[in-house]
């Protein structure tokens, strides 16, 4: 077996597939791109889905890539096992309706094996199969591998629900018995039993069912394209060839123990509890991929694991001895390991390091205040005697403040407390059932329309063309290809199209398609490309439309010259972001529509009233500037030569269109555009949001819509100015500046008033209190124009030795106000009103020194007032 580095290895894998006949698909970005069932790209398959799927047909059906992927599910356990990560990369060989099993297995079995390649012994492998696949079982025997190595498991059998699914065969590789001490040897594969001896290395799915959870396996339909999806971890795959005893000890993380060594003055013993060491190698490494792929820390989705993973990776910091922030130094170490396939983490190295300093520095604050909490927390335990920290209380710790659970454990421990790891385990349990339920559900791939991927015949789209004759060459309805439709709905492919079809964010024409006399014989409603990329017309059929006949295809101008002033506006907002805002914030998603256009882009906050004016101001001057567009078509190479930037997520083939704008903007894209900038007209921001965690949106719109929204203002503006009496539009600022300020001035004097009135009451409501078992209490009714005001009267009350309990009520419109105050700890304000609400047909709570709760029964009112002697 040879010695290699990591990227050695995983060099070597994408060479031999390549010498195969497969194209090498690039990494994709950790965030999915028009795929709402996944948070993260989490395997080397998901970015294919669509092929595995049909509903894209590849150039090359044979494709291989290494893809850097994230999940979760498992974060507790990274640090304790040796294998587990948040980041890892997958190495894939996959085939769509090529090879099949025959193939797959002999391809692995001589990458594995080969003397010029990995030169794995061969008596070190051991392979797992589903008991019905014989053919599997069959080939390895052909192959020359032992009997006895090949282990059947009924698992072995991949399905995610309705769509491709299939057996499954997978290659482990054996350490040898120093890493089975109890001697239990080929058992640990046969009983599935968790161990460090035999690892597995690759899995072979041999995709070749239509899977249907309504109906038994057994019955599952063959698919009509079999398919071939592997996976290889490079993480375990570098381990076994380096002769590491865990992950950890590769080439992939010891240049960032090594510097965490350096910072924290521990040593990594790799027979020893390294914990910290390997939780933090582990988060950064998933810290510095995702933010450089446009993710960023927040309170929900994919900020909240990023957040999580960077709060996880800072407290063992701290139990390493670091207290200052040190995550962000590790960035460009990561960037150094990973720079010969991801040179991504080093190009936006500064960009990173901001972010994840930034999120420290916030922590940092969030762990005083979350010390002050357990604090507070185990001082209240010890003054009511308790000895016990609650599993509630230990998740909330580890929730809203991000501390570790065994952190809380220790210092609780130190304190003399013991602790509720039940209690914990089920609010935990809690927390990940209500994550499920809120799982976007369809994860798995769709069912393969063999229908649509059968059809093979070409279709141009014309660019400069609005209409043009054209031969009809397939026609789809019901699912099935037919030679003719004369009604209701079908699908349309022909030679030749002036149709768009609706990608890159720009929607589908719409339009019409006339027979040769000019009569209208279907309407154009939608545009979509079809498995083998042929634009695929969705129509509203009219009367008789024929296979082979020739027919007048006219688009909506109208509609057309809209989104293309959209579009190319689109391009304009993109480069004003990058000059304004800076060159992080990069396209994420976007829609180019008829009346408006959307535009998504990576930032970490929202932006400024003057951020936004420099934006619109930069668009708009490019239009008035009146600037030629030009679009070229050439080579990806001679793209990126020109200075092209591509779009989040696009994949592009090897002819691609570069648009640009004078060198303000230069960007390969698909769509059709305008001749030149004069033409979009004006240039209006309507709105800028937050849509999730580090991702920001822009609705604007141009030309007539642009004009109307600022004539809306305009005319708001008037009638306002109408209202305050401002004869001038440009005197309307001062004068509800001036207008404002007398309103602060009336609810001072309110408010004192108020106050005067409360002290003139306050005789009354807090005289005469009645004593129960020693505690003095007032309860009363009270008449009050808000709830403001009993808030008010429990102040004053506050103030002077007037009773134990306070309880006020008052019916304010057709609502009950109810307020409690206690200063006695024998009575928690909280609990009383709790009792009390449901009385007046409501609800409340608060705090033990005072509560509120509001109701609709005030018939009820007398009733509470003598339930509060009683539960006294």
């Amino acid at each position: 077996m040879k010695k290699m580095t990591s990227a050695e290895i995983r060099q070597m894998f994408l060479d031999y597939f390549k010498s195969k006949g497969h194209s090498v698909e690039p990494s994709a970005n950790l965030v999915p791109v028009n795929d709402p069932t996944l948070l993260w790209i989490n395997s080397g398959v998901a970015t294919l889905k669509k092929y595995f799927d049909g509903s894209v047909i590849p150039d090359n059906p044979r494709i291989t890539n290494a893809q850097k992927s994230i999940r979760t599910n498992d974060i507790e356990n990274v640090g304790k096992t040796a294998r587990h990560h948040t980041m890892f990369e997958m190495l894939g060989n996959f085939s769509i309706g090529d090879y099949f099993r025959d193939e797959a297995i002999a391809f692995a079995y001589e990458l594995l094996t080969g003397d010029e390649w990995f030169a794995f012994p061969k008596e070190k492998l051991y392979m797992t199969y589903y008991p019905a696949d014989k053919d599997s079982y069959n080939r390895w025997i052909e192959l020359g591998v032992e009997p006895s190595h090949l282990i059947p498991l009924e698992e072995n059998f991949w399905e995610i629900g309705a769509g491709p699914s299939g057996p499954d065969t997978e290659i482990f590789f054996d350490r040898g018995e120093a890493f089975d001490p109890d001697n239990i040897g080929i058992r640990l594969l046969e009983e599935d039993i968790e161990n460090d001896r035999y690892i597995e290395i690759w899995n072979i799915v041999l995709s070749q069912f239509n899977a249907d959870p309504s109906i038994p396996r057994s019955e599952y339909k063959e698919l009509p394209n079999k398919n071939i999806d592997t996976g290889m971890g490079l993480e375990r795959m570098v381990a076994i060839i380096q002769g590491a005893k865990t992950n950890f000890e590769t080439d992939l993380f010891m240049p960032i123990i090594r510097e965490l060594e350096k910072l924290s003055g521990k040593t990594y013993d790799p027979d020893g509890n390294n914990m910290s060491f390997k939780v933090i190698a582990d988060h950064i490494r998933s810290l510095a991929f995702a933010i450089g792929d446009g993710a960023l820390p927040g309170n929900e989705g994919r900020g909240y694991v990023l957040r999580r993973l960077l709060r996880r990776a800072v407290m063992h910091g701290r139990r390493l001895g670091i207290k200052e922030s040190f995550l962000y130094r590790l960035v460009v170490i990561v960037g150094q390991i990973m720079e010969s396939y991801y040179p991504e983490v080093l190009e936006k190295h500064d960009f990173i390091e901001k972010i994840i300093k930034r999120e420290e520095e916030t922590f940092a604050k969030t762990i005083d205040s979350g010390s002050v909490h357990l604090d507070q927390l185990l001082a209240s335990l010890k003054e009511k005697g308790q000895t016990t920290l609650e599993g509630k209380d230990i998740f909330k710790l580890y929730d809203t403040y991000g501390f570790p659970v065994e952190l809380t454990e220790e210092l609780a421990e130190d304190e003399g407390f013991t602790i509720d790891h039940e209690g914990f385990k089920e609010a935990m349990k809690e927390q990940q059932e209500r994550a499920r339920a809120n799982v976007v559900k369809g994860g798995s791939m769709g069912m393969q329309n063999e229908t649509l991927a059968n059809i093979t015949e070409p279709s141009t789209f014309l660019y400069e063309t609005n209409a043009t004759e054209s031969t009809l060459s397939a026609i789809v309805a019901n699912d099935e290809r037919v030679s003719a439709v004369s009604e209701n709905e079908a699908f349309l492919i022909f030679e030749e199209t002036p149709f768009y079809a609706e990608k890159g964010g720009q929607v589908a024409d719409h339009g019409v398609i006339k027979s040769p006399t000019g009569d209208v014989v279907a309407k154009v409603v939608d545009v979509q490309s079809a498995p083998n990329g042929q634009p695929l017309h969705k129509v509203e059929v009219l009367s008789l439309l024929e296979e082979g006949q020739t027919y007048y295809l006219e688009i909506d101008n109208d509609r057309r010259y809209r989104v293309m002033k959209n579009h190319t506006a689109t391009h304009l907002l993109h480069a004003a972001l990058h000059h304004i805002v800076g060159n992080h914030a990069v396209q994420a998603g976007s829609l180019n529509e008829v009346a408006f256009l959307r535009f998504d882009f990576t930032h970490f906050e929202a932006l400024t009233n003057q951020e936004l004016r420099q934006i619109e101001e930069e668009i708009n001057r490019k239009i008035w500037e009146a600037i030629p567009i030009n679009t070229i078509e050439t080579d990806i190479d001679t793209a990126k030569e020109m200075g092209a930037m591509a779009l989040f997520g696009e994949k592009y083939g090897k002819v691609v269109r570069v648009v640009s704008i004078s060198d303000y903007s230069v960007e390969l894209c698909g769509g059709t555009h305008l001749e030149n900038t004069s033409e979009i007209g004006m240039f209006k921001i309507i709105k800028e949001e937050g849509i999730g965690s580090g991702t920001r949106r822009i609705i604007a719109v141009t030309s007539k819509e642009a004009y109307l929204a600022y004539r809306d203002q305009e005319d708001a503006l008037k009638e306002i100015a109408k209202t305050i009496k401002a004869p001038q539009l440009k005197e309307v600022s001062n004068k509800v500046a001036s207008l404002q300020e007398q309103l602060r001035e009336l609810q001072k004097e309110n408010a004192i008033l108020k106050e005067k009135a409360a002290s003139a009451a306050a005789g009354e409501i807090f005289s005469n209190p009645q004593e129960i078992k020693g505690i003095r209490l007032l309860a009363k009714k009270v008449d009050v124009s808000d709830a403001g005001a009993l808030r008010t009267y429990a102040d004053q009350w506050k103030q002077k030795d007037y009773s134990d309990v306070l309880v006020l009520v008052a019916a304010i419109g057709e609502k009950v106000n109810l307020l409690v105050a206690s200063k006695t700890k024998d009575i928690h304000s909280g609990n009383l009103v709790k009792a009390l609400a449901p009385i007046i047909s409501g609800r409340g709570g608060g705090k033990p020194d005072m509560a509120m709760a509001g109701g609709s029964d005030a018939s009820a009112i007398s009733k509470l007032l003598e339930t509060v002697q009683d539960y006294i």
